[in-house]
This record gives C-alpha cells, sequence and structure tokens, in this order.
C-alpha cells in the first residue's frame, strides 16, 4: 500500500453520494480512506452580505475554489496532510477552523460536479457516478438541508427551482459520460459497492 490513489464519487444533490463512499471506509477501514467533500471548497463569500451570499449559484462549477481542492489533493496523492475547509451551510461562510487530513492511502472525493472537472479526473484512478431518480433526490435534499444545515422549505424549494435543478441538467448529469462506474440506487445498492470495494483492492495490491 505505498501508492496513493484518487477515487471520484460525483452524482446529483441527494443521489447517495456521500453514503457509497461512507459505506465504502467502512469496509476498507478508515485508518486507510480519507473522504474529501467538495462543498467544503465552497467559495469563501466574507465580502458579500447574507442576502448576497444566499442568492449565489452554489450549483455551478464557479461556486467552488477550485485551486485550492486541486492543489490539496495533489499533496494528499503524494503522502502530505491538508488543513481542509470547513463550511458553514447555514452562513455561506468558512468557518474559522479547518480539519487536518492526510497519511490514507485511499482519498475519496464526493460532490456533485467532481467528473466535470478535467484536472481533477485526470488524477482519479476510479470515477463513479451515483444515479438515483430526481424526486427522490429531491425529498433526499429537502431532508438534509432542514435538519442539517437550518434552511427551511420555502428557500429549499426556491433555490432547486432556481439554480439545483438547472445546473443539475447542464453540468452534473452530463458528467455521467465520464464515470467508469454508474451505481444505481445510491448507498443501498450493495452489490455494485462490493464491486469497487474489490476493485480498489485490486488497484492498491497491483500498485504496491
Amino acid at each position: 500500500m505505498s501508492k496513493h490513489i484518487l477515487i471520484g464519487i460525483a452524482g446529483g444533490t441527494g443521489s447517495g453520494k456521500s453514503l457509497v463512499a461512507k459505506t465504502l471506509i467502512d469496509k476498507l477501514g478508515d485508518d486507510h480512506v480519507a473522504m474529501i467533500q467538495q462543498d467544503a471548497y465552497y467559495n469563501h463569500l466574507k465580502h458579500l452580505s447574507f442576502a448576497e451570499r444566499s442568492s449565489q449559484n452554489f450549483d455551478h462549477p464557479d461556486a467552488y475554489d477550485e485551486r485550492l481542492l486541486l492543489n490539496h489533493i495533489k499533496i494528499l496523492l503524494s503522502g502530505g496532510t491538508i488543513e481542509q475547509p470547513i463550511y458553514d451551510f447555514s452562513q455561506h461562510l468558512r468557518k474559522s477552523e479547518s480539519k487536518k487530513v492526510g497519511g490514507q492511502v485511499i482519498i475519496i472525493l464526493d460532490g456533485i460536479l467532481v467528473l466535470h472537472n478535467e484536472q481533477l479526473r485526470e488524477m482519479m484512478k476510479i470515477k463513479v457516478y451515483v444515479d438515483t431518480d430526481a424526486d427522490i433526490r429531491l425529498i433526499r435534499r429537502l431532508q438534509r438541508d432542514l435538519h442539517e444545515r437550518g434552511r427551511n422549505i420555502k428557500s429549499i424549494l426556491e433555490q432547486y427551482e432556481k439554480t439545483v435543478r438547472p445546473m443539475h441538467l447542464q453540468f452534473v448529469e452530463p458528467s455521467k459520460r465520464y464515470a467508469d462506474i454508474i451505481i444505481p440506487q445510491g448507498g443501498k445498492n450493495f452489490v455494485a459497492i462490493d464491486l469497487l470495494k474489490t476493485k480498489i483492492e485490486s488497484i492498491l495490491q497491483n500498485e504496491s
């Protein structure tokens, strides 16, 4: 296990990307796997008012600090350690504290647009797209934003109609063509996850 590898897991909001990633971590062991979430790398918008921050399009590729994300992934793949940002979704700002990540052999990058970025794709050993029906994804998004991100139903639905759905059709869904593996049903597809685990172990064995 001397070689560090990057696994990209993309898919629409609420598709089950994070559950797939967390299930893989449980199966492979968190001492070997680090999970980096693309959402942690939203641009820091401290120069904007809360109202201005709230109206931003967070589903467009330009919403992310891609330079910082790319740099951090390169550091992790070289065996280094990073200070991953922590994002406050209720305020649309980065928190002052950060999270130290590093030392793991497998890096899982989870986010709606991780397959959209060509430079990220070129660093990935396996590219995964989690494919889940739109109605299920919307229900999951509602539940998550209500309970975990301090949002209200009106703002969630307005954002979904204004930016989430259009950006999914324009950027997220088309990135599926870059995937090596497409997983329907998200984290509930245990057969696909077991096959993915076996493939990861095979790559590690061949490159060690």
